[in-house]
C-alpha cells in the first residue's frame, strides 16, 4: 500500500521528482570525492611512494667472521639476517598465519571482519588495545614505521591500511609473508626469523621444530612481554597457546601439539660468547670500517672476514687469566683486586680503572694477521683499548733497536761496552746518570751478553756510539709511529709507545729484516658475497738480512740464557727447548709497566701488565717475572698440550755469516794468552770480524781509576754471576 502511493506521487510530480534525483546524485558525487580526497589526504604527510614500496630492502646486520667463517659478532641497528621463505618448513609459516593471520592468503591487504571484531572489543574495553592488522598491516607498519608511525589513531591506521593495499598490488603472497618474517622484531634487538633461532635455539630457521616456530610466532605480539629469557611463565602460556591455535586450524594434529607442548623453552641466548670472547678485537674492527662505510655498516648486511683465531683467542685469555692471578695472588699485593672492584659495583672513571690491566696480542710473523687481540681486563668495565690506544713506556724491549742500528751499522755482536758509570750532559744542562736494574757494574761485556742479561748502561753507551738520531731512524722504519726523541734515555725504552705498533716493529726481528704491518681483516663482502674491499699484506725491507739474522740470534739467546729464562723455566713457562723461541723482556726503572715480546718461526706475541694511571706494579715487578710466562703459557697451549700449529724448526743461519771463537773479555779473536773460560763462537757479518788476538789476561784491562771503581762495585772479581733478581730483568 505504502509503495504504491510513493509511485502515485512521484508520477504526479515529476518536475519535483528530476530535482530530488539531481540533488542525490550531486550529493552522493560530493562524498565519492571527498572520500577520495580524504583517501587521498592521508599519505601527504608520510606515506611512502610505489616507488619506494617497490624499492625496498630491509636493514640488515653485518656480520664480523672468524678467519674460519666463525660468527664473532654482530653490528647493526636491527640484527637480521633474511632467509627465504621456501626453506622454511611448512610449520613454521603455518604457526604464524594461525597465530597472526588465518585469512591471509585470502584477503587483498585487510579483513574488514577481523577489523569490525577488534573496533567492538575496543568499544566495549573503552580505550584503543589494537589488534584487527592482517600480516600484510603489520609489514607495512614494520616497514616504514618512521612514515607512518606507532600512535594508536585512526590516521595511523588508514596510512596502513594504503601502504598494505599498494603492497598486496606489488608482490606476491609468498613475498609478503617472507619480507614479515625477515622483518619482524623478536626483542633483545634480534630482528627477522633467522636471527631470532639462532639466539633463542642455535640453530636456522629451516631446522625449527613446531614447538620452536610456535614459540617464535607467539613472540611476534610483544617479544618484550613474552621472552622465554625474562618471562618464561608467559612464554610457555603464549606458546601452548600457538600450538592450540595450530590444532585448531587443522595444521598440526592434536595429539602432536599436545606432545610439543611439553617441550623445554629457551633459556639462554645461544652465539654470544664469541663476541663476549673478542670484544676488543670486534671495536677495533668497527672503528676500522666506520669511516669506510658510515650507518651502511649497520645496515647492509655485509660480511666482514677477520684474521681472528677464536681458539687462540680463548687460549690468550686464560694465560692471561693466569697472569693477573700471579701478579694479585701474593699477600704483599696492595693495590685493589678487579674481584674486589667488580663486587662494588665496577670502576667510577672507566677509562682509569683502579686494578691492574694487561694486553695480549697474538700475530701471524709473516702476513701480519692478527691472530689473537686482548686490549683490557673488562670491556663491560673499560672500553678503552690497551692494545690500539695506549701509549706506554717499554723499558728494555725498546732495546733490539739499538742493538740492531749497531748491527746494521757494522758494530760486532762481540764488541766490548765496559759496564761502569756513566754521566752525560743533556742540552738543557742536566746530567744524565743511567743505573742497572741491580744498581751494579759489571765491567767489560760484549753486545751479546749485555742484550741477553737487558744492561741499561751498555744500551745507552751503544746508542751515544750509534747515534741516537739513527736509532730513533731504525724504529720508525721499523713501525714505532710515536715520537721517537733522540735523547739517550731513548735507548732503554723511555718514550712512549703503542703495544700494536711494538708488536708490528718485532716482526722485523722474526721475518730477517722485513717488517710487516699488523692488520685484524681480510676482506669485506656484501650480502650477495662481492668482495667490496680486500686488505693488503704491507711489508717493508728495513734491515739487511745478515746484522738481522744476527739480532734475532741475540734475542734467541735472551730466552734460552738470559732475562727471558722464565719461558724455559720448568717452574714457570715450561716451553721446551724443540720449540724455537726469541724475545726480550721490558721493565720500566719505576716498575710500572712489564713488558714480554717474543716470537717463534710463525706466530709473535705480545704481553704488557701495567695500571691505567702509571703505578708501581709489585716489589720486583719485571717483564720477566709477570709477562714472559704469560707469553710461554700461550705458547706451550699452542705448540705442545692441544697444538693447534705444528712444531717449527728451528732458524738457519744464513750461509754468509762466518764464525769466530773470541774472547768476551776484549772481543778480539781468542789464543792461548786469553783465559780459556772467556772463550766463546760469535757470528759475524762478513768484513766485521775482528783481525786482532788477545794477546793477555784480565789485568791490564782497565786502567787504574776504572780498576778501582769496578773493583768498588763489583769486589775482587771483574765478573759476576747473574743472581736469580737479575734474571726476571
Amino acid at each position: 500500500m505504502i509503495q504504491t502511493r510513493i509511485r502515485n506521487w512521484l508520477k504526479a510530480h515529476p518536475p519535483l521528482v528530476r530535482r530530488l534525483a539531481i540533488a542525490l546524485v550531486a550529493l552522493a558525487s560530493l562524498g565519492t570525492g571527498l572520500a577520495f580526497g580524504a583517501w587521498q589526504a592521508v599519505c601527504r604527510s608520510g606515506c611512502p611512494s610505489l616507488a619506494q614500496i617497490y624499492a625496498w630492502e630491509p636493514m640488515q646486520s653485518t656480520k664480523i667472521l672468524a678467519r674460519d667463517g666463525r660468527l664473532v659478532a654482530e653490528l647493526f641497528q636491527e640484527r637480521r639476517t633474511p632467509v627465504s621463505v621456501r626453506a622454511l618448513p611448512a610449520h613454521v609459516r603455518q604457526a604464524f598465519l594461525a597465530v597472526e593471520d588465518q585469512q591471509f592468503y585470502r584477503h587483498r591487504g585487510f579483513n574488514p571482519w577481523g577489523m569490525l571484531r577488534a573496533n567492538v572489543n575496543n568499544l566495549l574495553r573503552r580505550r584503543i588495545t589494537g589488534g584487527g592488522s592482517t600480516i600484510t598491516q603489520q609489514l607495512a607498519r614494520n616497514m616504514f614505521r618512521e612514515d607512518i608511525g606507532f600512535e594508536q589513531r585512526v590516521v595511523r591506521k588508514l596510512k596502513e591500511l594504503k601502504v598494505a593495499l599498494d603492497l598486496e598490488r606489488l608482490y606476491t603472497k609468498d613475498q609478503i609473508l617472507e619480507a614479515y618474517l625477515n622483518q619482524i622484531n623478536f626483542g633483545h634487538g634480534w630482528w627477522g626469523i633467522e636471527t631470532a633461532a639462532q639466539r633463542y635455539f642455535g640453530k636456522s630457521a629451516v631446522a625449527l621444530n613446531p614447538a620452536e616456530a610456535a614459540l617464535l610466532a607467539a613472540l611476534a605480539k610483544s617479544p618484550a612481554y613474552y621472552t622465554p629469557l625474562r618471562h618464561p611463565e608467559r612464554a610457555w602460556a603464549r606458546r601452548n597457546l600457538a600450538l592450540d591455535l595450530m590444532a585448531k586450524q587443522r595444521v598440526l594434529p592434536r595429539e602432536e601439539a599436545d606432545r610439543w607442548k611439553e617441550a623445554p623453552l629457551p633459556a639462554r641466548a645461544h652465539g654470544v660468547e664469541e663476541a663476549q670472547l673478542a670484544p676488543y678485537f670486534v671495536e677495533w674492527v668497527r672503528e676500522t670500517l666506520d669511516d669506510r662505510y658510515g650507518s651502511d655498516l649497520y645496515s647492509k648486511g655485509y660480511r666482514i672476514y677477520t684474521t681472528l683465531d677464536l681458539e687462540m683467542q680463548r687460549r690468550a685469555t686464560a694465560a692471561m687469566e693466569q697472569g693477573w692471578a700471579r701478579i694479585e695472588g701474593p699477600t704483599w699485593y696492595r693495590h685493589p683486586k678487579y674481584a674486589d672492584v667488580m663486587k662494588a659495583g665496577g670502576s667510577s672513571a672507566p677509562g682509569r680503572t683502579p686494578y691492574v690491566q694487561g694486553v695480549f696480542i697474538a700475530l701471524d710473523v709473516r702476513t701480519g694477521e692478527v691472530r689473537a687481540l686482548i686490549g683490557g681486563r673488562d670491556f663491560s668495565d673499560s672500553k678503552f683499548n690497551r692494545a690500539v690506544q695506549a701509549k706506554r713506556q717499554p723499558g728494555s724491549a725498546f732495546k733490539p733497536f739499538v742493538y740492531g742500528t749497531a748491527l746494521a751499522a757494522g758494530i760486532p755482536a762481540s764488541h766490548v761496552i765496559y759496564d761502569s758509570p756513566v754521566m752525560l750532559e743533556l742540552p738543557n744542562g742536566e746530567v744524565y746518570s743511567p743505573r742497572n736494574y741491580d744498581a751494579a757494574f759489571r765491567g767489560p761485556m760484549t753486545l751479546r751478553e749485555a742484550l741477553r742479561h737487558s744492561v741499561n748502561i751498555v744500551a745507552v753507551k751503544l746508542g751515544q756510539e750509534v747515534g741516537m738520531e739513527t736509532v730513533a731512524e731504525y724504529a720508525r722504519r721499523m713501525g714505532i709511529e710515536t715520537p721517537v726523541p733522540p735523547f739517550p734515555s731513548t735507548a732503554i725504552g723511555a718514550p712512549d709507545v703503542i703495544p700494536l705498533q711494538l708488536a708490528g716493529a718485532y716482526t722485523t726481528f722474526a721475518n730477517g729484516g722485513v717488517r710487516v704491518q699488523p692488520r685484524p681483516i681480510l676482506r669485506v663482502e656484501d650480502a650477495e658475497g662481492r668482495v667490496l674491499w680486500q686488505s693488503k699484506q704491507e711489508e717493508e725491507r728495513v734491515l739487511e738480512p745478515l746484522p738481522a739474522a744476527i739480532l734475532r740470534d741475540l734475542l734467541r739467546d735472551v730466552v734460552n740464557h738470559g732475562t727471558g729464562f722464565s719461558v724455559r723455566d720448568p717452574g714457570v713457562g715450561k716451553l721446551p727447548h724443540d720449540v724455537p723461541a726469541a724475545g726480550k723482556t721490558g721493565t720500566t726503572n719505576d716498575a710500572t709497566d712489564v713488558w714480554f715480546v717474543g716470537f717463534t718461526p710463525d706466530l709473535l706475541g705480545l704481553v704488557w701488565f701495567g695500571f691505567d694511571l702509571p703505578t708501581k706494579i709489585a716489589p720486583g715487578a719485571a717483564g720477566g717475572r709477570f709477562a714472559a710466562p704469560v707469553w710461554a703459557d700461550f705458547m706451550r697451549s699452542v705448540y705442545v698440550d692441544e697444538p693447534l700449529l705444528e712444531k717449527p724448526a728451528g732458524w738457519a743461519l744464513p750461509r754468509e755469516l762466518t764464525t769466530r771463537v773470541v774472547d768476551r773479555e776484549t772481543g778480539k779473536l781468542a789464543s792461548d794468552w786469553c783465559p780459556a773460560n772467556a772463550r766463546y763462537a760469535e757470528i759475524f757479518v762478513p768484513g766485521t770480524e775482528p783481525t786482532e788476538a788477545c794477546d793477555t789476561g784480565t789485568e791490564g784491562l782497565f786502567d787504574a781509576p776504572l780498576r778501582a771503581l769496578a773493583a768498588d762495585s763489583l769486589g775482587d772479581s771483574t765478573r759476576v754471576r747473574l743472581s736469580p733478581r737479575f734474571k726476571f730483568r
